[in-house]
């Protein structure tokens, strides 16, 4: 090949030779992750004239300091353009890279129209798996080319979770398995110590690795995925909160708790038993509901012997839409569920969450959550902190984030109550205010009472 010398390592020639319908390569840093992906689109362009490809990083920043600046410095001029403007790099022999990005859950849907022989995610945990799932539809066209997604990452991030149990899970590492729908997938380890060209131009690298944070450490330098980075509810542990299910006596209070929106709808049926344990023992997730379907299908769920002693909301179900000057709250009332509405203090919230999942002295936690609420399983321990609010869960993946805000409805009412209402203030008549002015403490008291308290702006 005119112009380029190319070197891999052994591991990047295991990626490059990767035939699996999804593959991911990494794990530690330093495993020449990136290159081996800049190298493995050269190849793929070269050998399939016409064919198209597509490299994502979550933001296009991202992806120009760290993508193309090595594809710029990689790729001959003789063979090849890049125009910055369409992020399209095109090769003498037709084929065609695009450079994109997804930053919101929203921008995948500027590829709606798009078909790519290979799809490359460089840092897949930056991204959520509802962006994945949607994207690798994307992968298609009517030629012979080999169609693929391959990825590669380290550890961590928000969709570390979801990128374990896909890849790193289900099989031993180098070994190809059989995914959901029949795709093959594969998961290719690698660790600095697999980038001899690294490890001999900057020996230094590791020792700085060495010195990272005990869990940044464990990620980043030995590439382990069983940690707990950024997780919110690390407390929870399948062996302490799930729990198989039973026959729920007739006795014990029971509630539903719901986080409604058109892209998810979330019920709960929660029982609080006589020693004040918390069971969730049913769970019902849906997208695309319109109110009047997803209050029927709650209701369908719920049992005919079944007392629902009260079914909770957030305050937001309470606004008015300015098309209507209706709430969804009376939309839900029409389709005959009534809603109580709960407090949306976020972080009381989450808190309340915590007291119920932590151990007494006993090992004993009060929160249990049957095996066949899946979703609640899947999605509570998946929850990050949110970056700039450690006290707060973040919202993205905006995904997973629906049945435990669910949850979070029923904690905090049961810790607590509703937040009460701002005290009724009122304009006092002359003759009041004097009274209240010239009062003791008592008798201002018992004014307040029984007209509210004084409005600050009107009376004084």
């Amino acid at each position: 090949m005119p112009g380029i010398k190319l070197q891999i390592t052994r591991k990047q020639g295991e990626f490059i030779k990767a035939s699996a319908g999804e593959v991911l390569f990494g794990g530690a840093a330093g495993g020449g992750k990136s290159y081996g992906q800049v190298i493995d689109a050269l190849l793929f362009a070269l050998k399939y004239p016409g064919s198209k490809q597509l490299i994502l990083r979550r933001t296009f920043a991202e992806l120009d300091k760290s993508i193309i600046r090595t594809v710029m410095s990689l790729y001959p001029l003789s063979i090849w353009s890049f125009n910055a403007s369409s992020h399209t790099g095109r090769f003498a022999n037709g084929s065609i890279i695009d450079f994109g990005y997804c930053a919101t859950e929203n921008d995948v849907y500027q590829y709606q129209s798009a078909e790519y022989d290979v799809i490359r995610f460089d840092e897949l945990t930056h991204f959520t798996e509802a962006q994945y799932v949607y994207l690798i539809s994307r992968v298609r066209g009517a030629n012979s080319f080999p169609k693929q997604i391959k990825s590669s990452t380290n550890p961590g991030g928000v969709g570390h979770t979801w990128v374990k149990e896909r890849f790193v899970d289900p099989s031993p590492p180098n070994t190809e398995f059989v995914g959901d729908g029949g795709i093959t997938r594969i998961f290719i380890p690698s660790l600095i110590t697999d980038n001899k060209p690294l490890m001999k131009s900057d020996p230094d690298y590791r020792k700085r690795l060495e010195a990272l944070p005990e869990k940044d450490k464990k990620a980043l330098l030995y590439g382990e995925w069983n940690i707990l980075e950024g997780t919110y509810f690390n407390e929870f542990s399948r062996e302490r909160h799930v729990v198989e299910p039973f026959k729920i006596p007739a006795d014990w209070r029971k509630y539903r708790s719901i986080d409604y929106g058109l892209d998810r709808l979330a019920c709960l049926w929660v029982a609080v038993s006589s020693t004040r344990d918390v069971y969730v023992y049913r769970e019902l997730c849906e997208s695309d509901l319109p109110i009047s379907a997803g209050a029927k299908k709650i209701l369908a769920y719920t049992q005919a012997d079944e007392k629902i002693y009260s079914t909770l909301a957030p305050p937001d179900l309470w606004s008015r839409s300015q098309e209507t000057g209706r709430s969804k709250a009376a939309l839900f009332y029409d389709s005959g569920l009534g809603l109580t509405k709960t407090s949306n203090n976020r972080e009381a919230g989450w808190l309340s969450i915590k007291e119920l999942l932590s151990t007494d002295t006993n090992g004993h936690a009060r929160l249990h959550i049957f095996n066949t609420c899946t979703e609640l399983i899947r999605c509570l321990p998946a929850l990050q902190r949110d970056k700039r609010k450690p006290t707060d869960c973040a919202i993205e993946p905006h995904d997973i984030t629906h049945a435990p805000d669910a949850l979070r409805g029923f904690a905090i009412y049961w810790t607590r109550p509703n937040d009460p209402p701002p005290p009724r203030r009122t304009r006092y008549r002359p003759d009041i205010l004097e009274d209240y002015m010239n009062g003791t403490e008592e008798e201002r008291a018992q004014i307040r009472l029984i007209y509210g308290e004084p409005d600050i702006y009107e009376n004084f």
